[in-house]
């Protein structure tokens, strides 16, 4: 489904974003890996593909860091096809209106910022070779209903949610779509605080339809779907997978 497109995944060192990098080069793609730590991303790069596979240290919070990345991506594979915004941060647990002020800033400038960072660099480039690319923004239920403890996470899931949709507008006419997925609670070590206290875990498990939590593989499908030519007439939507939790 992705012979030979290359992707820029961020937040690729664990979790959603090693699953999606891996799913990527199962179905034929290039993966530029992309996080914080260059030792993290070394390690899953090492274990793809030599020629399908490159690790690039980037803060997506900084927007220079985030053109040296695409930058360095497009020196190794000649070009960028697409971009999958997954990192995120979450300092912050509790009452919204308790938010400290530095989780804020925190958690607006990865996942927000962040985000639109890496799009403008992806349209940049895309723009500059004629157009065509796809964006796919791993957003998050919590975006889309009331985010009880995490509320300043599930606000900037809500802007990401718009993001997608403005972008999926603007860029239509470039030939660049833009789509996201809104994942329910899956086990990495992101959500560690949820999964990992029983009391919260059997109250999203009791309320899901699928009765129990996902695994970060059960997100790579969609992801590597919204990539693909498949999903050539698809933008603007957000595409849920949380085992049903939204249906009711």
């Amino acid at each position: 489904m992705l012979k030979d497109k290359v992707i820029v995944i961020t937040g690729a060192s664990r979790g959603i974003g090693e699953a999606i990098a891996r799913a990527c080069v199962d179905a034929g793609a290039k993966v530029a890996l992309a996080s914080r730590k260059q030792a993290d991303l070394d390690s899953v790069a090492s274990s793809l593909p030599a020629d399908r596979a490159v690790a690039l240290a980037c803060h997506t919070g900084k927007p220079d860091d985030v053109d040296a990345m695409f930058a360095r991506a497009v020196e190794r594979f000649g070009r960028v096809d697409g971009l999958v915004n997954n990192a995120a941060t979450n300092p912050y647990f509790g009452p919204l209106i308790d938010t400290p002020d530095a989780a804020i800033d925190k958690t607006f400038e990865v996942n927000v910022k962040g985000y639109l960072y890496c799009a403008r660099a992806l349209v940049r480039h895309a723009r500059s070779r004629g157009g065509g690319g796809a964006i796919v923004n791993i957003a998050s239920i919590a975006g889309m209903r009331a985010a009880l403890m995490q509320g300043i996470y599930g606000a900037t899931k809500a802007a990401v949610i718009s993001m997608t949709q403005t972008l999926a507008s603007e860029l239509g006419s470039s030939k660049i779509r833009v789509n996201a997925i809104a994942p329910g609670l899956v086990e990495t070590k992101f959500a560690s605080a949820l999964v990992g206290n029983p009391a919260i875990l059997a109250q999203v498990v009791a309320r899901t339809p699928l009765g129990r939590h996902a695994q970060p593989p059960e997100l790579a499908g969609a992801a590597v779907y919204l990539l693909s030519d498949a999903a050539s007439f698809t933008t603007g939507t957000t595409l849920v997978v949380d085992g049903g939790v939204t249906s009711g």
